[in-house]
């Protein structure tokens, strides 16, 4: 496992902002702004259109009651025109009105009576024979004051309408409009932050929150976790880009772990083969040096056996010497075949033949016994392009294994294919290999054996013959209870050659 490590320094993710930050900042502050602006100008627009309609209000009620106070200037009725006056003024719109004469003098008056006017001033306004409104001031009070001139039925200027409206009236009216207008503007300003926020949280902060702790839990080392696919599109797609990283790495990692242990595996074969390689030249040194005078030994004492007048004693000494030179003399021809490295001489041959050979060598081994021996493969097996001896002999071998650890059991030899490769299986009800030895079989001069019964090189010789070929032996359980050796040798192509590339090329 390979633990994850983050490549930024807190130096580096003080400089940079969230996906968040960035939307308020990049998005949400020039809206904002946009917003600000365009409410302030539509404020100042609403500020004047609230001040122009009091204003109208103003010259509507002057319009209102023009023709009644024409109508009563003309006829001199002062009541009436008190009465018209005082009216206007119960409507609670106005702040005063006068009524002028075309002297510029005031002949009635509700609110702001008081107040003077500059009567060369009134008299010109009503000579212009104009409407008109202007700010002024009356009695310190700012005011807005709407001027109609008052007419005859001939159209003579005989009067003027003074209606008057206090400027704090317009403006506190004003404010309250533009409160409630600002208020609204905040309220749409707050509903589009808080919309955008929550679009942004539901559409991309909760995936990436979700997102971010997949990282979290992969960085802990929980490797079998997996994000999930969800939100946006980009989102949903670098989800899954994430979940293929993961996979491609788990991919990655159990590929490297199979290279390791196969390469393990490679330096272990190379070892055990540089080690057989010494020990073989060694026991080929060895033999060759024992050999000599083991014969001289053996052939001393089949004299000494055949000389007249020996008794028992000595007779049987002399008959235990060459028994026990006859196995060392095995044990010699052991080490020779261990350490003889020997060009392969193949033919084409059946599993039957090189299975009932073997059987037949191991008769005299197991005194008339090989009956104890199973042949379970269909005749005539798969054919082989093998060398015959060496092949015979590995299966001598284990035969030979099988009978010392099942003396009075059971023991099979069969033969068949499998995935289109031929082999030998040789089995017995034995106790079998113990788990801590199954490492070491192969090694030479191992054995599970007692001491004397065995030298612990048949089982390496049979595998340095079945490597020969290009084949290998693979232990496994028998069903039987005992131990399993399988053979498998490289099937012939369809030429009757080997597959496997050999020594002898």
């Amino acid at each position: 496992m390979y633990p994850f490590r983050s490549r930024s320094s807190p130096a580096s993710k003080a400089g940079r902002y969230s996906v968040r930050s960035t939307l308020l900042l990049a998005v949400l502050g020039p809206l904002v702004v946009l917003l600000g602006l365009l409410g302030y100008s539509g404020l100042k627009l609403f500020e004047d259109w609230a001040q122009s309609r009091l204003e109208k209000e103003v010259e509507l009620v002057a319009r209102a009651v023009r023709l009644p106070l024409e109508h009563a200037l003309e006829r001199d009725r002062q009541g009436s025109i008190d009465q018209i006056v005082a009216s206007v003024f119960r409507t609670n719109r106005v702040y005063g009105t006068s009524v002028y004469d075309a002297a510029g003098s005031r002949i009635a008056a509700s609110g702001a009576e008081e107040v003077e006017q500059n009567r060369g001033r009134l008299s010109e306004i009503a000579a212009e024979g104009s409407r008109r409104g202007e700010y002024g001031e009356v009695a310190g009070r700012r005011v807005y004051s709407y001027f109609v001139p008052l007419t005859d039925a001939g159209g003579q200027i005989i009067g003027l309408l003074e209606v008057t409206r206090r400027r704090s009236d317009i403006e506190a009216e004003v404010r309250t409009l533009q409160a409630g207008a600002g208020g609204g503007l905040l309220l749409a300003l707050g509903l589009v932050v808080g919309l955008v926020l929550y679009a942004h949280h539901a559409a991309i902060g909760r995936p990436m929150s979700r997102l971010s702790g997949s990282m979290d839990h992969v960085r802990g080392g929980d490797r079998t976790h997996r994000a999930e696919v969800e939100g946006p599109a980009d989102l949903a797609a670098l989800a899954e880009t994430l979940n293929s990283m993961l996979d491609s790495i788990d991919e990655t990692e159990a590929a490297l772990e199979d290279q390791r242990e196969h390469q393990r595996t490679l330096e272990e074969r190379l070892a055990l083969s540089e080690k057989l390689a010494a020990v073989g030249q060694l026991s080929a040194g060895v033999a060759h040096e024992l050999g000599a005078p083991l014969s001289v030994v053996a052939g001393k004492a089949q004299r000494a056996v055949r000389l007249p007048d020996l008794s028992p004693p000595i007779h049987d000494t002399l008959t235990e010497i060459r028994g026990q030179v006859r196995r060392m003399e095995s044990i010699v021809r052991q080490l020779l075949d261990f350490g003889r490295q020997t060009r392969l001489q193949r033919r084409l041959v059946s599993a039957e033949q090189l299975g009932r050979a073997a059987v037949a060598s191991m008769r005299e081994e197991m005194q008339g016994e090989e009956a104890r021996i199973q042949m379970i493969g269909s005749p005539p097996g798969p054919a082989l392009e093998v060398d015959p001896w060496q092949i015979e002999q590995v299966l001598t071998n284990l035969l030979r294994n099988s009978a010392q650890a099942a003396p009075d059991g059971e023991i099979r030899l069969g033969w068949g294919t499998e995935m289109g490769e031929p082999f030998f299986l040789v089995e017995d009800d034995g106790p079998g290999i113990p788990p801590q030895s199954r490492s070491r079989i192969f090694e030479p001069f191992f054995t599970t054996k007692k001491v004397g019964e065995g030298t612990g090189l048949g089982l390496a010789v049979a595998h340095g013959l079945i490597e020969q070929h290009g084949g290998r032996i693979v232990l496994d359980e028998s069903p039987l209870g005992g131990a399993r050796f399988r053979v498998v040798l490289p099937a012939p192509d369809g030429n009757g050659n080997s597959r496997a590339v050999s020594e002898d090329g």
